[in-house]
């Protein structure tokens, strides 16, 4: 009876947690598709809630007043590129930190770890001061190339290969396969829950980058979606439901890439490795 009380307790305490983080989300999409006048008017009821006005008229007006689909494909590019080189780049450098014995191996996954609690704010300046004396200023160079590394994904990818078995490295060795190439053949496909989780860490992460790329975009031509919400900010007339139709759109691709690698996420984050 114990035991089946603690659970009943923990599935209510859970329920109640996700009601808490799921009603400001709620509240958000339902909000979009109510018209001005009626989204703080019901604010003190639970007619917040509930979309008694349905209109789509906050999505055809913030549409009109934004570039909203340029701004999109921009995130959307900008970020795919920088994660799915970053998985390239990131798991390399974490399998030699696992696996390959070179001199030096100890020092830099200890600068790795130090650089990882540097925080992004006390390097902007001279990231921008290198970017500008490229001249990448305004180009996609700028939004991608110095996000590639990431020394949390690096840190996160040693960890997992640490578990993958010496066994089957050394046995690929001996049929005269060469490290990258069992890196590739073997490794890559044992580690499809550490790729995912990964992949959507840093996908969430800079599809919210606002500071850089205002920053080192000058021009509207490659915005992404945040500077673009930022518009219904600073530019009046403000209009609530077209700020709400903004965000609900621009959450719609989180949301999907989560549900898409859910699986592997979970796997990614509760398991330690491969156990064998």
């Amino acid at each position: 009876m114990t035991d089946r009380t603690a659970k009943r307790f923990l599935n209510i305490a859970n329920i109640i947690m996700s009601l808490l983080f799921i009603t400001p989300l709620l509240w958000m999409v339902v909000s979009s598709f109510k018209p001005e006048t009626q989204i703080f008017a019901d604010l003190s009821s639970l007619k917040a809630l509930l979309p008694l006005h349905f209109t789509f008229d906050n999505y055809i007006a913030a549409f009109d007043r934004i570039p909203m689909m340029k701004y999109l494909f921009n995130s959307l590019f900008y970020v795919t590129v920088t994660c799915v080189s970053g998985l390239a780049v990131n798991s390399i450098c974490g399998y030699a930190l696992a696996k390959l014995q070179f001199k030096g191996r100890e020092f830099v996954l200890m600068a790795v770890i130090a650089l990882m609690i540097v925080p992004f704010e006390s390097i902007l300046m001279p990231m921008y001061f290198i970017v500008n004396s490229l001249k990448w200023v305004d180009t996609w160079y700028a939004l991608i190339v110095p996000f590639v590394a990431n020394c949390f994904s690096i840190f996160m990818f040693r960890q997992f290969f640490m578990d993958v078995p010496n066994e089957i490295l050394e046995s690929a060795a001996i049929d005269g396969s060469s490290p990258m190439k069992t890196f590739i053949a073997i490794v890559v496909p044992l580690s499809g829950p550490v790729f995912a989780t990964v992949f959507i860490l840093d996908y969430i992460n800079h599809w919210g980058d606002f500071m850089w790329p205002i920053l080192v975009t000058t021009g509207e031509s490659l915005r992404n979606i945040q500077l673009g919400i930022q518009t219904f900010f600073t530019l009046p007339p403000i209009y609530y439901g077209q700020i709400m139709a903004t965000l609900t759109f621009t959450t719609v691709p989180i949301i999907i890439l989560f549900l898409m690698l859910q699986k592997y996420y979970v796997q990614g984050i509760t398991s330690a490795g491969i156990k064998g």
